[in-house]
């Protein structure tokens, strides 16, 4: 499966699946196949057999999740994500996946804790740490919501997303100097950032 030959990697689960029918493994393995190939619905089914026959397998509600979250289901894809936490799967993609599809739904501070326990299990993580950061902003919390964005460009001195805003911060905190220092970074590293061009000429009306 992961060098991509997905019909060998079809045959060894089908094989699997009848010598052990009552196996969940099976079945997610199958599911993740089936996500990876397209056939989505299909997937569904097959995560359905597994929790239907160990309703614990986290996997399967994590694959699950994913396949409604690419299907844009987020509200689906939350309830499969929080049942995989509340059965214990510990990792960071789970919470990172969680915050997001509350992310998706607009709802900022339901995202918080479980963007914030993806950055805390994986700080290498720059996408979850900028996911929390935003979360952070949203809910006012600028001070905090700046610290993970200087974190995030530490991490990855090209984010661009990040350093707008940072410049974002700073101009709520009328640092025009520093705002635009920002906002120079991350049009050196994205010229066609309209957002951080957009805030860079209103903060030289001023």
């Amino acid at each position: 499966m992961q060098k991509g030959d997905f019909e060998k990697a079809a045959g060894y689960f089908s094989e699997f699946i009848e010598e052990n029918p009552e196996d969940a493994v099976g079945y997610v393995n199958f599911g993740n196949l089936l996500a990876a190939v397209g056939e989505f619905e299909k997937a569904i089914t097959f995560f359905e057999k597994a929790i239907g026959l160990d309703e614990n397998t986290t996997t399967a509600y994590y694959g699950a999740g994913n396949v409604y979250y690419n299907g844009e289901q987020f509200q689906s894809a939350q309830k499969m994500f929080l049942k995989a936490v509340q059965r214990g799967m510990d990792h960071s993609d789970v919470y990172f996946m969680l915050g997001m599809s509350y992310v998706q739904m607009e709802q900022s501070l339901p995202a918080l804790p479980y963007l914030q326990r993806a950055v805390e299990l994986n700080q290498e993580d720059t996408e979850a740490r900028f996911q929390y950061g935003l979360c952070l902003a949203q809910q006012q919390s600028i001070d905090e919501a700046m610290q993970q964005f200087k974190l995030v460009v530490d991490q990855d001195p090209n984010h661009a997303d990040a350093f707008y805003n940072l410049g974002v911060g700073f101009a709520f905190k009328e640092d025009a100097k520093k705002a635009m220092e920002m906002l120079d970074q991350a049009l050196a590293i994205q010229p066609d950032h309209a957002m951080a061009s957009n805030l860079k000429q209103l903060i030289q009306t001023f």
